[in-house]
């Protein structure tokens, strides 16, 4: 029946195949249920639906609806062919109700119809599926299996559009998007999603304390909606005290911000946990921050993962205090620094000159700095004369090739490569365990290595001047050992210090000993 109905197909007139497809429609009914059954009868209730150039459009005034609100749903429906079809009834699966219509006896002209839903009140959160529940070490986890392999959510709020065409009951679903981007254009495309009154904003991804430290912790609560109103707290696992153990918030308009400080105690015997910022707002309760992904080539993506704070405990001494800070191609080294107790000053290309760099104990250049920047290479020579004059250092990552902008990146030579070690758990050797980078302020172990994420570092180099020390040395299984992670050099009376190890990864990540090796790097000299 399918091969008659190809043989057959007119171009100029798909509407003529209607009758053969709803033939082959029942008789495709009949068969049973199984998996493959079911996505044909999907794909060819999508050819029937082409051939009667039948359409629907959902569409609501914004795109972001919060758990209880009202959406004001607009349907629309348009058939371009002479065809019979009868639009009987919209189907709500969400609330299980069903609206039954009038019978049009022509949607040639398109037909329109709006309704009000309530959005149930237990309605999670917008959040893709594989990034709902906490991630194992290489893996996602998914609750529901079923979804493992879809390219997106299914819809937040599915709408089924019920059609009788001849003796049988064609059922079209769709998603309500927002009004004036369901053409379906990439860019323009808005899905509904489901959003609290509040998102919380944690000031630091990492807190760090000593033993029985305490320090303060800042949350920013946003509004989503006007006149929202309830009780912020902070969430941490026993031992730990929070000060005050609430505060009330009251937000009169949407986007409008409040910050709030918590002095956070932590016990004698810590060790690193994960504290988590929860607003209450009548009997819900919310702990999510929100992040928005906008690119023009696709749809606007929103995340709102939990806003949590990682509280980690170490014994980390540091020597200096104020610190440079170049940014790069974009990490939060800078906000390690601060934790870490220092002074921290961004600084541009202009900055980099000897009256302005004589303030400063350090000097720390982001990643890719010379990737992406084109206004550092001209001010080399008084970064190195910082240097040879008593500074330190410390220049992060950058990429070989045709973007580099300089193949001077140090007093002394040396040349990047494509090297990396990709196994977070490769053991350390040390080249030079007698160096003050192992040693001053904080004892260097193997243990300092533990607790990795992703990788121990990418882009080494594998050519340097005798100037340079190497400091480290690491390989993946079967590879010889790379030693290009840590170099570090003398110049006049400071350091210059050449890093690949990925400290962009692990300082957010509260690994504790980058956390040292880091400081023990911006302390040289001192």
């Amino acid at each position: 029946m399918a091969d008659e109905i190809i043989a057959k197909f007119d171009l100029q007139n798909p509407s003529a195949s209607v009758v053969a497809l709803l033939k082959l429609r029942t008789n495709l009914a009949a068969l049973s249920g199984e998996p493959l059954i079911e996505e044909k009868r999907r794909q060819l209730d999508k050819i029937l639906q082409a051939c009667l150039g039948l359409s629907v459009a959902t569409t609501v005034p914004q795109a972001e609806v919060v758990p209880g609100e009202k959406l004001k749903l607009n349907f629309a429906v348009r058939l371009v062919t002479g065809q019979p079809v009868l639009w009987t009834a919209i189907r709500f699966p969400v609330s299980g109700e069903r609206m039954a219509l009038r019978d049009y006896e022509s949607l040639s002209n398109g037909v329109n119809h709006s309704v009000a839903q309530t959005l149930p009140e237990n309605t999670p959160l917008s959040q893709p599926y594989w990034l709902r529940e906490d991630s194992t070490a290489g893996t996602f986890r998914v609750a529901d299996a079923k979804l493992i392999g879809q390219p997106e959510n299914p819809p937040t709020f599915p709408v089924e559009y019920v059609f009788r065409v001849g003796d049988q009951t064609l059922v079209i679903l769709d998603e309500p998007v927002q009004a004036g981007t369901e053409s379906g254009i990439f860019e323009a495309r808005r899905t509904l999603k489901v959003v609290a009154p509040v998102s919380l904003h944690c000031e630091n991804e990492v807190a760090l304390f000593t033993s029985g430290s305490s320090r303060d912790v800042s949350v920013e609560v946003v509004a989503a909606r006007a006149n929202v109103k309830g009780e912020l707290s902070l969430d941490a696992p026993a031992g730990w005290t929070i000060t005050p153990a609430k505060q009330p918030f009251n937000l009169a308009s949407a986007g409008q911000r409040e910050k709030f400080s918590f002095k956070v105690s932590a016990p004698k015997q810590a060790i690193g946990v994960q504290i988590t910022a929860r607003a209450k707002i009548g009997d819900a309760t919310f702990d999510n921050q929100r992040i928005e992904i906008t690119y023009p080539h696709i749809p606007a993506q929103l995340l709102q993962p939990s806003a949590r704070i990682k509280a980690v405990t170490l014994d980390l001494a540091i020597r200096g205090k104020k610190i440079g800070y170049v940014p790069g191609a974009g990490d939060s080294v800078a906000d390690a620094l601060k934790q870490m107790g220092y002074e921290v000053t961004t600084l541009t290309g202009a900055d980099l000159t000897t009256n302005r760099l004589k303030d400063f104990d350090a000097v720390v250049i982001g990643i890719r700095a010379f990737n992406v920047r084109n206004d550092l290479v001209s001010h080399l020579p008084d970064l190195f004369a910082f240097v040879e004059s008593g500074g330190n250092v410390i220049e992060q990552y950058n990429r070989p090739g045709n973007d580099l902008k300089t193949d001077k990146l140090a007093p002394y030579s040396l040349r990047l490569s494509g090297e990396r070690v990709t196994d977070e758990n490769a053991p350390m050797k040390f080249l030079a365990p007698d160096h003050p980078a192992l040693n001053v302020p904080n004892k260097i172990t193997s243990a300092d290595f533990d607790g990795w994420v992703q990788e121990r570092g990418i882009y080494f180099p594998n050519q340097w001047d005798e100037h340079f020390t190497p400091i480290l040395a690491c390989a993946d299984a079967g590879e010889e050992p790379k030693s290009g992670a840590l170099l570090i050099a003398q110049y006049g009376k400071g350091y210059f210090v050449y890093t690949g190890l990925d400290f962009f990864r692990e300082l957010p990540a509260g690994v504790p000993g980058a956390y040292r090796l880091f400081a023990n790097l911006v302390s040289l000299g001192k």
